[in-house]
Parts: structure tokens; C-alpha cells; sequence
């Protein structure tokens, strides 16, 4: 265990080093103790190593604030070194309010499954969650420039996080999502690196929609989709399938090829279309289908996000 570590200086020291004349006052030795428990208070606090902590102690003449102002100082100046660095690791975390018609889904991304699982971790996790939930922002790059509740911005926060941790870190994904006459839902798997978040319209009831947006994000975290409906779906992406099959039906009568196009089409929206995929816990009905026979028929899907991290 550390003992007392006595840190004596003179003024008179000083005064030679910088060539000044000095006085008696001057001349007086002034003498404080830093405690180990000086140096295990500064640590909780602030979460910095303990050598750090009592560096900082020794460099503010055992002032406790301006301790903490250092060490947020050496923070900001080691995470701007990490930026950059390859983050492989991660959670996902989602929250939804206490009425269900409104949901957080986050991905935050670090270098570490270590850090990852550290409770400084979850705490940012948390808070970044709860920050979407009452700011609702549309992404990631627009959650950074937003105001912190703490002070600063999101980018302010995650930079001091990132020095406390060691480790670069990063804002993966955000999604906020609401939904009138209806309930917000999903799934986190076990491992919290893949996550879903959907909303459902309906007019059945809470507890049955839960059970089914916890299917619906288990099957998206299992079979990743690209797109909410075949509508969503990038037109330039369908054009280059269309010119695959093209080729493919070349030398066939007109109506033939018209027929065979749109049955590859419709097969490839079923890959890649949430509403139209095989429902992973029946495949002979697809998803929009499967919700319709589960909550009602006039039930649909109305949004949803899939994140990853670690991928």
C-alpha cells in the first residue's frame, strides 16, 4: 500500500532558476503531503491510472480540481493520438420509452472487447441511448455535433471518454424511431454486436406486439436486409439486376423474357426486402405476412434499423 509521499519545494529554488533576487519569504520552505488516499480519490473519479492521478496531484500542488482539469487535459491529448486507430470491437444497446411507441437503437465501436465489456463502457452506451431517445437524431455524423447534456457536444464527450479508456472509439450508428398506433420493439443478441430495432403498426395489443418485434429483430439479425420494401431499394441497384438477367434470357421470345425477369426480380426483393423475406420462423410465408397473421391483418412494418458492430 502507498504511504504518505512528501513533495517539498523552496521558493528560493525557483527564484535561482529564473535569476530573481530572492526574499525572506521566499526563502520559506513550503512542505505539503500527498496521500495514497489523495490518489485513490482522484482515480475513482476520474478513472485515470493511479500513477497518473498522482502525477497530476504533483504537477496542480495537490489541488483537486485542477488535478482533474490536468488529467481531462492529458485525456484530450492521448485520444487525439488514437484517432484512426482499427476499431473491431463494440455493443449495440437499445432502449424503448415506457408508453413503447418510441425507441433508441445505438452501436458504439472500440478497439477491444477488454474495454468493451468495462463499466465506463456501458455507462457511455447508456447515455449515448438515452441522448437519442430525447434528441432523436437522423445519424451518427448529426449526433456528434449535438449539444451534451454534461456540457460541450457528443464529440466532445466520446473524445474525453476515448482518453480515459486508452482506446479509439467511435459513434457507429444511431437510430431513433417512433410510430402512432402502434409499438416500438427488437432484439440485442447475446453477444450485444448485432442489434434490431423495427416499429410495428397495429391494433393488437402490447404484450403480443413485443413477443413479435423480438422475432422480427431476431430474424433481421439472422438474415441481414438491405431495405424496409423493394420500394426502398436503390433503382440503380434493381437496373444492374435487371441487365444480369438480360443477358441470361437473350435469343427468348419477348413475353417469355418479360415473365422469367420478373420472377428473378421478385426472388431477389424476397433476399433483400424485409417486408418480403422468408420469415425465418416459417419459411412459406414471408415476414410482412407472418406479422399480419400474428398481430392482425391491417398490422405492417413501418421502419426498422439493423446494426453490427465488429464485423
Amino acid at each position: 500500500m502507498l504511504g504518505p509521499v512528501s513533495i517539498e519545494f523552496t521558493l528560493s529554488r525557483r527564484a535561482r532558476r529564473i535569476g530573481t533576487q530572492q526574499t525572506p519569504l521566499e526563502n520559506e520552505t513550503l512542505a505539503m503531503a500527498i496521500s495514497a488516499a489523495d490518489v485513490r480519490s482522484l482515480r475513482e473519479k476520474t478513472g485515470a491510472p493511479m500513477m497518473d492521478c498522482k502525477k497530476a496531484l504533483d504537477a496542480t500542488g495537490g489541488d483537486f480540481e485542477a488535478a482533474e482539469d490536468h488529467l481531462r487535459k492529458l485525456g484530450l491529448k492521448a485520444a487525439g493520438k488514437k484517432v484512426g486507430r482499427a476499431t473491431g470491437e463494440g455493443r449495440c444497446f437499445m432502449k424503448v420509452s415506457d408508453c413503447g411507441t418510441k425507441g433508441a437503437l445505438v452501436a458504439v465501436a472500440c478497439e477491444t472487447d477488454f474495454v468493451a465489456r468495462t463499466q465506463d463502457f456501458e455507462s457511455f452506451l447508456n447515455d449515448i441511448c438515452d441522448h437519442v431517445m430525447s434528441q432523436s437524431p437522423e445519424n451518427a455524423e448529426e449526433v456528434l455535433a449535438q449539444g451534451w447534456a454534461a456540457g460541450g457536444t457528443v464529440q466532445d464527450a466520446l473524445t474525453e471518454i476515448i482518453g480515459k479508456l486508452g482506446e479509439n472509439m467511435s459513434i457507429a450508428d444511431v437510430k431513433f424511431i417512433a410510430v402512432d398506433n402502434g409499438f416500438v420493439g427488437g432484439y440485442i443478441h447475446h453477444d450485444q454486436k448485432k442489434g434490431v430495432i423495427a416499429a410495428v403498426k397495429t391494433g393488437s395489443s402490447r404484450e403480443d406486439t413485443d413477443a413479435v418485434l423480438r422475432q422480427l429483430g431476431m430474424h433481421a439479425a439472422a438474415l441481414p436486409p438491405s431495405a424496409l420494401s423493394r420500394e426502398d431499394i436503390d433503382p440503380s441497384l434493381v437496373e444492374r439486376e435487371k441487365a444480369i438477367y438480360l443477358e441470361e434470357v437473350k435469343g427468348k421470345p419477348e413475353d417469355i423474357q418479360e415473365k422469367i425477369i420478373g420472377g428473378k426480380l421478385n426472388k431477389f426483393f424476397a433476399g433483400v426486402a424485409l417486408r418480403e423475406q422468408p420469415w425465418v420462423m416459417d419459411d412459406s410465408k414471408s415476414v410482412e405476412k407472418a406479422v399480419a397473421e400474428a398481430l392482425g391483418k391491417d398490422s405492417i412494418i413501418t421502419d426498422y434499423a439493423r446494426f453490427e458492430v465488429g464485423e
